[in-house]
This record gives C-alpha cells, sequence and structure tokens, in this order.
C-alpha cells in the first residue's frame, strides 16, 4: 500500500506541477498582452487570444480576470519577451522564448542549464535563420463540417498547411498572415482551443537514442524554467 500511495503522491504532484507551469506561462501571456494592447479583449487580439489558451489549461476565470486587472496597474513592471538561441549537447540548435521581468537572471539561468550540459549560448540569429516563424492555431475537429471545403477557405486567410488528429486540427499559417486568420476564424464564430506562434526547423537532425536522451535532457531543464514560454529545436 505504501508504494502504491508514494507512486499517486507523486503523479498528484507531477499534474499540480505542471498545472502551476501551465499557468504560469498563460499569466505572463496575459501580462505582456495587456501591457501591449489595454485590458479590453474586444479591442486586443492578443489578449483574446491569451484568454483562449487560459481556457485551454483549464486556468479559473477569477485568475484570469485578477492576471488581467494586474496587468493593467500602471505601477506592475510587467514581463517582456526574450529570445534565446543555443546548442545543446551534439549540434542540436535551440531557441529558447522567454517572458521575463529580469532578463539579467533569465539570460543567466539559460546560459547555466547548456554549459553544464555539454552546450552553449549563441548569439542573436546565430540560429533561428534555420527555423521558420508559424502560426499554429487548434481547432476542435467538432467546429468544422466540411474539412476539404474548411481547408479551402482558409487557403484564403493565409492557411499553410492543415493536419490534425481524431479530435482537433491544426492550421498552420505564416508569421505575417497569423492576425489575419485569427480573424477568420473568429468572423466564421470558430472558437479556437489555443493558437501560439511557433519556431518550426527547416531541416532536422536525426541522433542515436543515448545522444538524444542528452539533448532531451536539456530540453526537459528549459521547459522547466520558469521564466521559458517554449523551447524549440532541430532534433528529429
Amino acid at each position: 500500500m505504501g508504494r502504491i500511495f508514494e507512486k499517486r503522491k507523486y503523479k498528484m504532484f507531477a499534474r499540480f506541477a505542471r498545472m502551476a507551469k501551465a499557468f504560469n506561462r498563460v499569466g505572463r501571456e496575459i501580462d505582456i498582452a495587456v501591457k501591449a494592447g489595454g485590458p479590453d479583449p474586444k479591442g486586443n487580439a492578443r489578449l483574446r487570444i491569451a484568454i483562449q489558451n487560459a481556457k485551454s489549461v483549464n486556468m479559473p476565470k477569477d485568475r484570469v480576470e485578477a492576471a488581467i486587472k494586474r496587468a493593467s496597474q500602471k505601477d506592475t513592471t510587467g514581463y517582456q519577451e526574450v529570445v534565446y538561441e543555443g546548442y545543446a549537447p551534439h549540434g542540436i540548435a535551440v531557441v529558447v522564448e522567454c517572458a521575463t521581468d529580469n532578463p539579467t537572471r533569465t539570460v543567466a539561468s539559460i546560459r547555466h542549464i547548456f554549459t553544464k550540459h555539454g552546450g552553449s549560448l549563441a548569439a542573436s540569429g546565430a540560429i533561428t535563420f534555420m527555423f521558420e516563424r508559424k502560426g499554429m492555431f487548434r481547432v476542435p475537429l467538432s467546429a468544422v463540417k466540411d474539412i476539404d471545403e474548411f481547408e479551402l477557405e482558409m487557403i484564403d486567410h493565409g492557411l499553410d498547411d492543415l493536419t490534425g488528429d481524431e479530435n482537433e486540427l491544426h492550421l498552420y499559417t505564416s508569421f505575417v498572415d497569423y492576425g489575419r486568420m485569427q480573424k477568420a476564424l473568429e468572423e466564421k464564430g470558430i472558437e479556437v482551443t489555443s493558437s501560439e506562434l511557433q519556431y518550426i526547423p527547416t531541416t532536422t537532425k536525426e541522433l542515436p537514442e543515448e545522444h538524444a536522451k542528452e539533448v532531451q535532457a536539456v530540453l526537459d531543464l528549459l521547459e522547466e524554467d520558469d521564466d521559458v514560454l517554449s523551447a524549440f529545436h532541430t532534433m528529429a
């Protein structure tokens, strides 16, 4: 019984840790969105996206409202978006998106993760050219009656690619068409599950299992850092 209890306790702790990380990330997205475009979602497309993302991780409505109120107060410092580039072990390129109120602390933490595990932090622009900046929207499959017709219609609004599974569709668009796609989906009355801008690698690198585990260890540490929003890489 003791071992079963410990396993359940560990799983519960891990679930709450993931939830806390997700709430922290969305909270920072809300902060940045409010600082950039104001606290009214009707006139702030970026804030609407952040609220959608909050719903996707089951963030309570009162916490969302509190985050918006806190971000709209003039005496708060707020977060800024920072992108760091680096190499994980075995030449895997990594782009790290962060939201931080202390860039000095954040860059020191990111550098430590890379160097401690055989990687290195790179200069700005040394890595990002290996990636394409893409927007990705998750749409419930149930919201679309005819996928083929929907795909043809969305191409007119910047759709580059359409993938998905038995539950949802993934719509990819270029960085410049991200806002146009969001507007088109809103006008069609389709509630997006979540959306984000991603760095998609133009080429990937296959690694032996042992090497892949070393790279994954670095990626896991980056994801665990409170200031990190996302980490994108070229490992296949």
